[in-house]
C-alpha cells in the first residue's frame, strides 16, 4: 500500500514514464559527449587515483594474479581492505574482467553509466509514488547533471555511492509499499553496494535510508508490524554481502594512519554559507574559469582562509527550473503530502551537516557513531543534490497536477530578489563586472523556466510535449552551466603517462634501469615525487614498485617508520620521519629505493640532502632522475639478530650500531652466529617467483642457520612457510618481514591470506 498523498495519477492516459526514461538517457548522453568522444577526460582523483586502481585490477585478473594485495605503492598495500580499490564496485569489476587494458574512455563512461542508473532509479521512485513523469524527468536530470554530481565528477568513489542511493530508496519504498520480502531483499542487496563505497556519501546514504524506513513505519496507514519481514530480509541480505568487505576495511582502519578525524579537523571541511548562492548562478564566483579569477568561498577573496575545500566542492547549481520548482515544493510540500515532508526534513539535516562549523548543529552530529571517520562535512552536498532534485521534481508535479496554484508574478519576484542578492554580494566583494555575465546567463534560463512553469500551470503544456520542453530547457541549462570545466574535464593528453601503452620517456628510463640492475635477489623500488598530481600512482599502471604513492589511507607501520603522506604532487608533500629523516638513510636502502624521479632538484624536497648522497643520472624535460647505489636487494639472508624496541626507534629516530646487511632487527632476544670468509654460495637468497600475493624464495644458510629478510612492508595478513610448513612471520627492521631459516638450502614462501589473517587476529587480539 502506498502512502497517501493528496493527489493521485490522473484518470486519463497513463503517465509516459518510459518516454521520460528514454529522454533522460539522451540528455545524459549529450551532456557526457565531450568525455565519451575522447575530447576530454575526467581528471584529478578520477585519473590520479581511481584509474590506476582499475588498471591494476584488470592486469591482476588477466594475468591470473590476485588483486587483493599490490606491491606497486607504499611498499605494499592490502587492496582488499581499501575502499577505493574498486574490487567491490560491480561496474568497475566487470569492466576490469572484460577489458585487459581499460581506457580513459571506459573509466569515464562507467561514471556516467552509474549516474544514469541513479537517475533511472529516481524516475522509478516517482512512478511508484504517483508523481508525474515530467517531475520525474526533472528530478533525474537535476540529480545526474546538477550539484556535486556534475561539479565533483572527478570523485569517482563518491559518484558511485551517490548513484546507488536512488535505486536503494526506490526498492526500499516499494518493499514498504507492498510489504514485500522479495523487494526488501532486493533493497538490501543494492544498499549493500552503497555501503561498500565506504565513504561519507555512503555513510549519509545509509542514514537517509534508515531514517526513511523509520518515517514510513511511523506514518504509513498499514500496521507497522507488517514492515518487519521486508526490513529483516533487507537487513539479512545486505549484512551477508557487506560482512567480509566491511570487516577487512575496519581491520585496516585499526592499522592505518587515519582511524578518526577530530572535530577541529572536520570543521576545516565545512561548507561556507556563501556557497548556497551557487544555487542561483553556477559560475557566479568564476568556478569554471582560471583559478586566479575565482573569488567565492572558500577563497581568501571571499574572506575564507581556513577552510580546505577545492572550489568545485562548493558549487550546488542544479538548474533554474529545479530551483523554482523546489521553492514551490518547499512552500506547499508540508501541506500536500506526508512523504515529501521526509525529504524536506532531511534536506534541513543535510544543510546543517554540510555547514559544519557554521552552526552549532554539527557539534551534535559529530556524536553520531561514524561521523568522526570523515574529514569533510561538505561531502553532504552530494546527497543534498539528490534531495534537492527530488523536491524540484515533486514541486513540478504539484504544478502539473494543479495541486498548487503558482503565482508567476510572485515567483518571478522571488527569483529577481535572489539574483539581486547574488549581484549585491558580488558588488560588496568588488566582483560585479565578473559576475554580470554568469548571472545574465542564469537569468535567461530562469526566464525560460518561469515560462515553462506558467505554461504548465495554465494547462498549455502537458503530456509528451511537456517532457520535451522541460528536458530541453533544463538539460540545456545544465550543459551550459555545469558542462566540462577545469575541475571535471581536461585533455586526455595531459595524462599520457597513465596509459598502459604509454611511451613516456621517464617510465621507459626507469624500466630500463631496473632491468639492467636486475638480479636474482633484487626487485628495486622507485619514487616519483613533485612531478604532477597524477604521477604518484603511475606505478600501479606500469607494474613498477613505488615506496610511496597517492592514497588517503596508508598502513600505520609504514607511516610511522617513514612519515609517508597521502600524496607526492608537491615538494612539501614528501614527508620524512625521525627514523627516515633524509633520502640518505638506512630506510631508503632497505626499501631498495634505487631511483628517485623528481620534478624539482632533490634538495628542494629533502632539506638535509647533501651533494653526492645520490647520483643524478639524467634530466628528461623538467624531471631529474637520481640513483641510490646503496639500495639493498629485496631479499637477503643474515646470520645475526639484534633485539630492539621498534616503538622507541620510531620515536627517537635512532638506529642501533649494526651492519644491517648482516644483522636483522627484531623484537626478540639477540642472537649472532659469526661466519668469516664464507664463499658467496654459502649465504644466498634468490627470488623464484614474485606475484601480488605469493612470493617464493630459495635460501641457503650456513651452519647454525639465520634469518631471511624480505624488504616488503609487514602486515598481519601475510603468512610464511618454509619447505611447505607454516613458520612465524616476524616484523623486522621496524616495518619489514623476516623468518628464521635453518642451515642448508630451503624454499621460503610468503602468502597473503586476508581471510585467514582476519580471523586469526579476531581470535588472538593480543597479537
Amino acid at each position: 500500500m502506498k502512502p497517501q498523498d493528496t493527489y493521485a495519477p490522473g484518470s486519463g492516459a497513463p503517465e509516459p514514464f518510459g518516454l521520460a526514461a528514454c529522454i533522460f538517457i539522451i540528455c545524459i548522453a549529450i551532456f557526457a559527449y565531450p568525455w565519451l568522444s575522447g575530447r576530454v577526460t575526467i581528471p584529478w582523483d578520477a585519473k590520479a587515483h581511481f584509474y590506476p586502481q582499475l588498471v591494476f585490477l584488470a592486469h591482476s585478473l588477466h594475468s591470473g594474479q590476485s588483486p587483493f594485495w599490490t606491491p606497486h605503492v607504499f611498499a605494499g598495500m592490502p587492496q582488499i581492505a581499501d575502499p577505493q580499490s574498486l574490487i567491490f564496485s560491480p561496474f568497475f569489476l566487470i569492466a576490469a574482467a572484460l577489458f585487459p587494458e581499460p581506457s580513459f574512455l571506459l573509466s569515464d563512461a562507467i561514471s556516467f553509466a552509474m549516474l544514469a542508473m541513479g537517475g533511472l532509479g529516481l524516475i522509478a521512485f516517482f512512478r511508484d509514488r504517483g508523481w508525474s513523469a515530467a517531475g520525474a524527468l526533472i528530478a533525474a536530470i537535476a540529480f545526474a547533471l546538477g550539484g556535486s554530481a556534475a561539479w565533483r565528477l572527478q570523485h569517482t568513489g563518491q559518484i558511485m555511492s551517490l548513484s546507488w542511493l536512488p535505486v536503494s530508496l526506490w526498492l526500499l519504498a516499494r518493499a514498504l509499499d507492498r510489504r514485500s520480502i522479495i523487494y526488501g531483499a532486493a533493497a538490501g542487496a543494492v544498499a549493500a553496494m552503497l555501503v561498500l563505497g565506504r565513504d561519507q556519501v555512503a555513510f549519509l546514504g545509509v542514514i537517509l535510508l534508515a531514517t526513511y524506513a523509520i518515517y514510513r513505519i511511523l506514518t504509513d496507514d498499514l500496521p507497522w508490524i507488517n514492515a518487519f519481514n521486508p526490513l529483516l530480509a533487507g537487513g539479512l541480505v545486505g549484512s551477508l554481502l557487506i560482512a567480509l568487505p566491511l570487516s577487512f576495511t575496519l581491520a585496516l582502519a585499526k592499522n592505518s594512519n587515519r582511524p578518526a578525524i577530530d572535530l577541529i579537523g572536520a570543521h576545516k571541511g565545512s561548507l561556507p554559507p556563501g556557497s548556497f548562492l551557487t544555487l542561483i548562478s553556477a559560475n557566479l564566483f568564476g568556478t569554471d574559469g582560471p583559478l586566479k579569477d575565482f573569488w567565492g568561498p572558500p577563497s581568501a577573496a571571499f574572506g575564507t582562509t581556513d577552510i580546505f575545500l577545492a572550489r568545485n566542492m562548493t558549487d550546488l547549481y542544479a538548474g533554474e527550473m529545479t530551483l523554482l520548482a523546489a521553492l514551490v515544493a518547499l512552500g506547499a510540500g508540508i501541506y500536500t503530502g506526508r512523504e515529501i515532508r521526509f525529504f524536506i526534513g532531511f534536506m534541513v539535516f543535510l544543510v546543517l551537516y554540510a555547514l559544519g562549523r557554521y552552526t552549532p548543529a554539527f557539534a551534535l552530529f559529530y556524536h553520531i557513531p561514524g561521523v568522526d571517520l570523515w574529514r569533510r562535512p561538505a561531502d553532504a552536498t552530494f546527497l543534498l543534490g539528490f534531495v534537492f532534485a527530488t523536491l524540484g521534481g515533486y514541486g513540478f508535479s504539484l504544478i502539473e497536477r494543479g495541486a498548487v496554484k503558482v503565482n508567476v508574478f510572485f515567483l518571478s519576484a522571488v527569483l529577481l530578489g535572489l539574483i539581486c542578492l547574488a549581484l549585491g554580494v558580488a558588488t560588496l566583494n568588488g566582483h560585479l563586472a565578473q559576475a554580470l555575465t554568469p548571472v545574465a546567463i542564469s537569468l535567461g534560463f530562469a526566464a525560460l523556466a518561469v515560462a515553462v512553469i506558467w505554461g504548465t500551470g495554465a494547462g498549455m503544456l502537458a503530456g509528451k510535449g511537456l517532457l520535451g520542453v522541460v528536458s530541453f530547457v533544463l538539460a540545456a541549462d545544465l550543459i551550459v552551466n555545469n558542462g566540462p570545466n577545469e575541475s571535471t574535464a581536461l585533455p586526455p593528453e595531459q595524462f599520457e603517462v597513465l596509459r598502459p601503452d604509454s611511451n613516456d620517456p621517464v617510465i621507459a628510463f626507469l624500466r630500463d634501469g631496473l632491468k639492467q640492475n636486475a638480479a636474482p635477489d633484487r626487485r628495486d623500488r622507485v619514487e616519483l615525487a613533485a612531478i604532477d598530481f597524477h604521477w604518484p600512482n603511475v606505478t600501479l599502471v606500469h607494474g613498477l614498485d613505488h615506496d610511496l604513492g597517492y592514497n588517503p589511507l596508508r598502513l600505520k607501520a609504514l607511516e610511522d617508520a617513514t612519515g609517508a603522506g597521502d600524496h607526492l604532487a608537491l615538494p612539501e608533500q614528501r614527508e620524512f620521519s625521525k627514523l627516515y629523516p633524509s633520502y640518505r638513510s638506512p630506510l631508503s636502502d632497505m626499501l631498495g629505493l634505487r631511483y628517485v624521479a623528481t620534478g624539482v632538484p632533490i634538495e628542494q624536497i629533502d632539506k638535509a640532502y647533501k651533494i653526492g648522497d645520490f647520483e643524478e643520472l639524467t634530466r628528461i624535460g623538467d624531471i631529474r632522475i637520481y640513483e641510490n647505489k646503496n639500495a639493498f636487494p629485496r631479499v637477503q639472508v643474515v646470520t645475526c639478530a639484534m633485539h630492539v624496541d621498534f616503538a622507541q626507534m620510531i620515536e627517537t629516530g635512532e638506529w642501533p650500531e649494526a651492519d644491517l646487511r648482516e644483522t636483522v632487527l627484531l623484537e626478540e632476544p639477540p642472537l649472532c652466529r659469526a661466519h668469516k670468509n664464507l664463499p658467496p654460495e654459502a649465504i644466498q637468497a634468490r627470488i623464484l617467483s614474485y606475484n601480488n600475493d605469493d612470493i617464493r624464495i630459495e635460501t641457503v644458510a650456513p651452519a647454525g642457520g639465520g634469518w631471511l629478510v624480505l624488504y616488503d612492508v609487514w602486515h598481519p595478513w601475510w603468512f610464511a612457510f618454509l619447505d611447505g610448513a607454516e613458520t612465524p612471520l616476524l616484523r623486522a627492521n621496524a616495518m619489514f618481514r623476516a623468518i628464521v631459516i635453518p642451515e642448508g638450502r630451503h624454499e621460503a614462501r610468503f602468502r597473503f591470506q586476508p581471510l585467514h589473517g582476519l580471523f586469526a587476529r579476531a581470535l588472538t587480539p593480543a597479537n
